[in-house]
């Protein structure tokens, strides 16, 4: 008798400690920032320009088969006109605007991703000139046969005003007339990434 108790106090720990395991942690993933690229547009009103600006590096944070986390540096050094025009470039590094001297690298840091499957909304942290503010925008995500995870989003609305990047703001110089500059540029970022 008292082997069967034994052996049913043994089960019932057993069974107890089972459901308490410790949860698996998320597996980080590293960008590729040679496979991974960012976009930038920027509109006015007689016009745009557009660009790419890279990544200097980068983690995401899977489990299973979904995000859950992440964090990014981008190399504000790196900015590029993709007409070349050097001036442009050498305006958007200045203090005008990305004040690369001081402000190198901007940081995104991902604190909440909603949804499922492909249609993903991301919510984090962007800093730009040591300025950090939420942003959130969609997403997809996919997990790949090869082992990497591959994240596109197609349009990340910024609003430059907000990082105090004021040059050609309507929003701030009412008389600037055609030479205003949107308050919003757009970011577009494909990450590819491996454990």
């Amino acid at each position: 008798m008292k082997l069967k108790i034994s052996s049913i106090f043994l089960l019932v720990a057993v069974v107890s400690l089972s459901a308490f395991k410790s949860p698996v942690k998320p597996v980080a993933y590293t960008v590729d920032p040679a496979k991974s690229t960012i976009t930038w547009i920027g509109k006015k009103v007689t016009g745009s320009h557009n660009g790419t600006i890279a990544l200097q590096s980068g983690t995401l944070n899977v489990d299973g088969k979904k995000v859950t986390g992440g964090t990014f540096t981008i190399d504000m050094n790196s900015i590029k006109d993709a007409d070349g025009s050097a001036k442009l470039e050498g305006h958007l590094k200045a203090d005008d605007f990305f004040g690369t001297a001081k402000f190198p690298t901007s940081t995104f840091v991902i604190t909440k991703v909603a949804g499922s499957g492909a249609a993903l909304t991301v919510t984090g942290n962007l800093t730009i000139k040591g300025i950090t503010k939420p942003v959130s925008f969609p997403a997809t995500v996919a997990v790949n046969a090869d082992g990497t995870v591959s994240a596109l989003a197609g349009k990340i609305l910024v609003d430059r005003t907000k990082y105090d990047i004021r040059y050609g703001s309507k929003s701030f110089f009412d008389s600037i007339g055609d030479k205003a500059i949107d308050d919003n540029f757009e970011i577009g970022v494909k990450l590819v990434a491996k454990k």
